[in-house]
């Protein structure tokens, strides 16, 4: 079978990628399998999946926030992998893990990985693996037919882009800002003068991701890139919600004017 991102990305065309990114276990596992589901149903065409780690060093106060309820409850890799195997029943779109490299490690990185292709996951994001230090890892990928996203930054050189855009499979991950994530409510000149020459100098489609909080934001960012990844938002929907029901509206709504805006 066709890794799910690589057919997409051959037939985009001009539409831009909404990724929503939901942390798997927050506030359960079973709700947040049921986000993905709301997402899809809003016109997501990939969902982000995080994998709950004790030192996330790329996640703001929300994701970290959402991270720690899930460990708190319980949540590991497979479980994970188990709510993945659910989603795919009635889910046709991407999945992507995000996630630390420490848990995977610890599992074994070919057998995750190779558990992971079994699952239906379609690839992953690592942050704090960097590209020159993934040469088993980018073999492993390509042996289980899985993406690789690797992330660029407003700081990477452009030799480090260059690798970066080499061994990323399918799809880069470009960070808007420089530090963690977290909602933001506009991007400046300097942001756009980085996806530019983004968009310049990548083989690869990009998205563009930490701090993306309004349909307008996520349309501004589009200009440049080919689609927004949505999280820290998402968490703070769900966060301030009355109830579980309230919260899979909130979402669904949100996504729903973010796909109508891009």
């Amino acid at each position: 079978m066709t890794n799910r991102i690589r057919s997409q990305l051959q037939n985009l065309g001009n539409t831009k990628l909404l990724v929503p990114f939901f942390t798997a276990g927050y506030p359960d596992i079973s709700t947040s399998l049921e986000y993905v589901r709301v997402a899809v149903d809003s016109g997501a065409d990939i969902v982000e999946l995080g994998m709950p780690f004790s030192d996330p060093l790329a996640d703001g106060p929300l994701i970290q926030y959402s991270s720690h309820l899930a460990l708190k409850n319980g949540v590991d890799l497979l479980q994970i992998l188990d709510g993945v195997k659910q989603l795919r029943v009635n889910v046709d779109v991407p999945i992507v893990l995000m996630g630390y490299y420490n848990p995977i490690w610890s599992y074994g990185e070919e057998r995750f990985l190779r558990d992971a292709s079994s699952a239906g996951v379609d690839g992953l994001i690592i942050p704090d693996l960097p590209v020159d230090e993934a040469k088993s890892y980018c073999a492993n990928i390509r042996n289980n037919d899985l993406s690789a996203v690797f992330l660029v930054a407003p700081t990477s050189s452009l030799t480090r882009i260059e690798l970066i855009d080499k061994n990323s499979t399918d799809l880069v991950y470009a960070v808007t800002v420089t530090g963690v994530t977290g909602a933001r409510t506009e991007f400046g000149r300097a942001t756009d003068k980085y996806l530019t020459r983004l968009a310049a100098m990548l083989n690869k489609p990009f998205v563009a991701g930490f701090g993306v909080s309004s349909p307008q934001s996520a349309r501004h960012l589009c200009r440049y890139a080919n689609g927004v990844v949505i999280g820290s938002k998402l968490v703070s929907l769900i966060r301030d919600s009355r109830t579980t029901r309230a919260s899979f509206t909130n979402v669904g709504q949100f996504l729903s004017k973010v796909r109508r805006a891009l």
